[in-house]
C-alpha cells in the first residue's frame, strides 16, 4: 500500500522519536517536522482513522503493528538510497537530503536495483575500479582496466 509523503514522514519521526520510550509526544513530532502542534493532532488523528497510530488526548503517540511496519519499510528504503548515493561518491549531507526525497517516490523494484548497486560498489573490487572510471568521465570499464 502506498502513502502519501507526509503520511510517510510522520511515521517515519514517530518511530524514530519512540524508539526510546515508545512512544512519541505530539510537540516532539511537530519540533521534528517543523510544524505547529494542531497540524500533528489533526493527522495522528488521521493516522489512527487509517489504523497506524493509536492516540492519548494530549498524550502519547504510539505506532500500530501495521505503523510501525511502514515505518521501518521506509526507513529501509531510506538507508538503502543513503548507501546507493554514498557508494557513488556523494557527501553524506546530500545523500542524506537526496534520501528523503527519493524514499518517497521511487518504485520498491528501483530501490532493490539500488540495493543491489549498492552492495557490489561496497563490496566488489573490480567495482570500485569501475567507479573511479566513471568518476573520472570514462563510461566504459573493463574490469581489467
Amino acid at each position: 500500500m502506498r502513502f502519501s509523503r507526509s503520511v510517510e514522514d510522520y511515521l517515519e519521526v514517530i518511530y524514530l522519536l519512540s524508539r526510546e520510550k515508545g512512544y512519541a509526544r505530539v510537540v516532539e513530532i511537530a519540533r521534528a517536522l517543523g510544524v505547529k502542534p494542531p497540524s500533528v493532532t489533526q493527522m495522528v488523528r488521521r493516522l489512527g482513522e487509517r489504523g497506524l497510530v493509536s492516540f492519548e488526548r494530549y498524550g502519547k503517540v504510539r505506532l500500530t503493528e501495521a505503523g510501525r511496519a511502514v515505518a521501518q519499510r521506509i526507513i529501509g528504503r531510506h538507508t538503502v538510497l543513503k548507501t546507493f548515493l554514498r557508494a557513488l561518491g556523494v557527501s553524506d549531507v546530500i545523500a542524506e537530503e537526496d534520501a528523503c526525497a527519493m524514499e518517497h517516490v521511487l518504485h520498491e523494484e528501483t530501490v532493490k536495483v539500488f540495493r543491489k548497486l549498492a552492495e557490489f560498489l561496497i563490496n566488489a573490487p573490480d567495482g570500485l575500479k569501475c567507479l573511479e572510471c566513471l568518476r573520472k568521465g570514462r563510461y566504459l570499464c573493463l574490469a581489467g582496466h
